[in-house]
């Protein structure tokens, strides 16, 4: 651990499992020397103030971002306009504007264009995360040999991108910068895709007769219980993710239709060895991300 922190002051807007990770983290490897959180509900500050994830808590987002080195924009995504706006004329210049949303592109029209000039936007997303949520969710190896991806625009000021990207390494994670544009449409396949489906699996099942349901409850294989988990992820983050990234997420949903599609026909006719052919290739996917250490 360093003994001068990374930066002075940080500011979170938003508490919950990422922002509270990082929190427990920038502690941990004295990667701030203070930490300023700000949040919308007073339940929810107190709470962070209790865990100790804090120096200073307030309900002011101005106040809050006041003399900030770094603020990490920890909120859902449907907030980010509104939250700009809030932050923009308290911003001092030189600060790095961040965030942890799972759709990039979009950041640069809400948060992005509330923003002056005199400060840098440098958009994230860690890739880490699990279905529990709020200020007590976090813990300080969740980012731990986990992908975070940053897409700032050309011409952000490298200075400004490689204390970001210093900040996330130091929390235990590896880094990626990349286009916004090509990170929504990963995303699309290998997140929200899956949510996707996961959500609509288990929404099948709760309009299952009650005697139907119960036993899928209670007999529930493995399959269904991580869906049931990715299923249980928070509403609002994933509905504004669905919004933002609707381009991209269709274009994906549109391919997924026709391959099941596919599928569906080899199941009617019997074809064994296109069901066979087509479960040879998906299983290799499975190596992949085992061999490359993200299972």
């Amino acid at each position: 651990m360093n003994d001068v922190p990374l930066f002075q002051r940080v500011t979170l807007i938003g508490i919950g499992l990422i922002g509270s990770s990082l929190a427990r983290v920038m502690r941990e490897q004295n990667l701030a020397g203070e930490i300023v959180v700000t949040t919308r509900r007073e339940e929810t500050l107190n709470r962070a103030i209790d865990l100790g994830l804090c120096d200073r808590g307030t309900l002011d987002m101005g106040d809050a971002v006041s003399g900030a080195d770094l603020v990490i924009v920890c909120t859902p995504m449907g907030s980010y306009a509104a939250v700009g706006k809030a932050i923009a004329k308290h911003l001092k210049p030189g600060a790095i504007i961040s965030d942890v949303g799972s759709v990039k592109e979009p950041v640069f029209e809400t948060l992005g264009k509330a923003l002056p000039d005199t400060v840098h936007l440098v958009p994230g997303h860690p890739i880490a995360g699990t279905e529990h949520s709020g200020p007590d969710a976090g813990f300080a190896t969740l980012f731990k040999n986990r992908w975070t991806l940053l897409t700032p625009a050309k011409g952000t000021d490298q200075a400004a991108v490689d204390k970001v990207i210093d900040l996330w390494q130091r929390a235990g994670a590896m880094v990626e910068v990349m286009d916004a544009h090509h990170h929504d449409q990963v995303l699309a396949i290998t997140s929200h895709l899956p949510h996707l489906i996961a959500y609509t699996i288990v929404g099948t099942a709760t309009d299952l007769g009650d005697d139907l349901k119960q036993e899928v409850i209670q007999f529930s294989a493995s399959g269904f219980r991580d869906f049931t988990r990715i299923a249980a992820s928070d509403p609002t983050m994933w509905r504004d993710i669905f919004l933002t990234n609707k381009d991209a997420v269709l274009e994906v949903l549109g391919r997924f239709d026709e391959d099941l599609t596919e599928l569906k026909r080899a199941i009617r006719k019997g074809d064994g060895e296109k069901l066979f052919e087509h479960f040879t290739r998906t299983r290799a996917i499975r190596r992949g991300i085992i061999d490359a250490d993200q299972a």
